[in-house]
């Protein structure tokens, strides 16, 4: 069967699997090497049978086992394809499928042509990126450039923060009220609000829920408290 792409199908529940198994064995030019019902199997068929596809379910034993599974298939057998199957399309899991190193993402709902033609572009390593799938990449690179300015201007900002005024905005980001800041501060209520006015301002905000949100968007909590110890 020389030139016939092996392929491993990983999938958890086995009515789906047998479904993919059957779909992939009546094509030709593909075979199904081994079947695995978890990350852990998928992995040890992997090395056991050298397959040049492995079409892996996303969550089986537990959430994101063939992501955790295909990344230690990669680093022993960079030369094998992932195409992850799944029935999730949130940003955060299609980021996740290809930072683990797949080079396709198939929802399990896709034509029956879809799912086989991924598996045959796989292999020769060109993939299209879907639509759906650009999409998603474009609009977070968006986010990423938009938040690099953010956080430049914030950086600013913090730079030119009282060591008073730090401690604050500390203490605000570990959910304290005005009441309890005074008291841990030992001064007045008006003074602190006092204080919350002027960082207001610096931030260009109308209201603490404002900051807290923006330093956390942008995760920028632990570097807000090293620059913190720093004063």
């Amino acid at each position: 069967m020389d030139g016939t792409l092996r392929v491993i199908v990983a999938e958890d529940m086995q009515v789906l699997r047998e479904h993919f198994v059957q779909l992939i064995d009546r094509e030709p030019d593909l075979q199904v090497v081994g079947q695995a019902a978890s990350g852990t199997e998928a992995y040890l068929l992997a090395q056991a049978r050298n397959p040049d596809v492995i079409m892996m379910d996303i969550e089986m034993d537990v959430k994101h086992d063939g992501i955790n599974a295909a990344k230690r298939i990669l680093e022993e057998q960079p030369q094998v394809r992932i195409v992850f199957l799944t029935v999730h399309e949130d940003d955060e899991t299609v980021f996740n499928a290809f930072d683990a190193g797949a080079v396709d993402y198939v929802l399990k709902t896709a034509p029956e042509s879809e799912i086989v033609k991924s598996i045959r572009t796989a292999k020769l390593g060109n993939a299209p990126i879907r639509p759906e799938i650009a999409y998603k990449i474009r609009n977070e690179f968006t986010r990423i450039r938009r938040n690099q300015s953010k956080m430049f201007d914030i950086m600013a900002i913090l730079s030119q923060l009282t060591p008073s005024e730090m401690e604050i905005i500390d203490l605000l980001l570990k959910d304290q009220k005005i009441a309890q800041i005074a008291e841990a501060r030992s001064v007045e209520i008006s003074t602190i609000k006092s204080q919350i006015n002027v960082i207001l301002k610096k931030f260009g905000k109308s209201r603490t829920k404002e900051v807290i949100r923006l330093i956390r968007d942008l995760q920028m909590t632990h570097l807000f408290h090293t620059i913190k110890r720093g004063n």
